[in-house]
């Protein structure tokens, strides 16, 4: 909470940086339930124990311990040896409370220590002066963010306050059959406006390579619907603008 925030700055003003995770305990109203879930994510840098710059969170600094009693190694030297945790026999460390999951996260964590996860997101950079939809136009390449994934395609944040929409047959130069198996929410995409409705504030866009073709949004180039031969009555074929309408209702509703 913003209390305890100011409390943990007050704290180190008034008495220095801290130095292991267990002077955190001393921050009013950070109580034992508060400790526990924030422990794991705060670093503490130069401190007494090099297992507070790491992931690795309080409660697991005994198995860390027996590890690196069973390497020969000191507990502050275990992270000096990244190819010998890797040879390690998990199955011996493996219990009801600890699982082989979280035994490769912690051993992963002491391979590089003090790692900022920070680091691997990657922000995407919005094209200069394409601020509004009016700046758009089709062939237009921008980079941008999912920020949904629907069954029939993702919609791409590309920073005109409007997401735009990747049908599934535009989501890339293959057969896609579910969105989730090529784009998730957060993903930085590479997209080429297709069409523009700033009327309805609606974006076509497509992530196939450039000379591929775009093919008429909805029109089966994700999906494989043609049954040859077949003499069923022919599906609907949806817009863009249909599709984005419909999933409009549907998130209003």
């Amino acid at each position: 909470t913003a209390t305890v925030a100011r409390n943990l700055v007050a704290h180190r003003n008034a008495n220095g940086a801290f130095r292991s995770r267990n002077d955190l305990r001393q921050v009013p109203k950070l109580g034992p339930k508060a400790f526990e879930q924030a422990a794991g994510f705060l670093r503490i840098r130069g401190g007494v124990n090099p297992l507070d710059n790491t992931a690795v969170h309080p409660e697991r600094y005994e198995l860390v311990e027996r590890i690196a009693t069973d390497l020969g190694v000191r507990p502050d030297e275990i992270t000096r040896i990244p190819e010998r945790l890797r040879s390690l026999d998990l199955g011996r460390y493996v219990s009801d409370r600890v699982g082989e999951p979280t035994l490769r996260d912690i051993l992963a964590e002491l391979e590089k220590p003090g790692r900022d996860p920070r680091a691997e997101f990657r922000y995407a950079t919005f094209a200069a002066g394409v601020t509004e939809i009016k700046d758009l136009r089709p062939g237009m390449e921008l980079e941008g963010v999912v920020t949904n994934v629907a069954n029939f395609g993702a919609f791409v944040d590309i920073g005109v306050h409007q997401d735009g929409l990747v049908h599934i047959s535009q989501l890339a130069d293959r057969f896609v059959d579910d969105p989730k198996k090529v784009v998730k929410v957060g993903q930085v995409v590479r997209v080429r406006v297709l069409e523009v409705n700033e009327q309805l504030k609606r974006i076509g866009l497509s992530m196939k390579s450039p000379g591929r073709g775009a093919g008429p949004p909805g029109g089966g180039g994700g999906r494989r619907d043609d049954q040859r031969g077949a003499t069923s009555e022919p599906k609907p074929r949806y817009t863009v603008n249909d599709l984005m309408a419909k999933f409009n209702k549907k998130r209003q509703s």
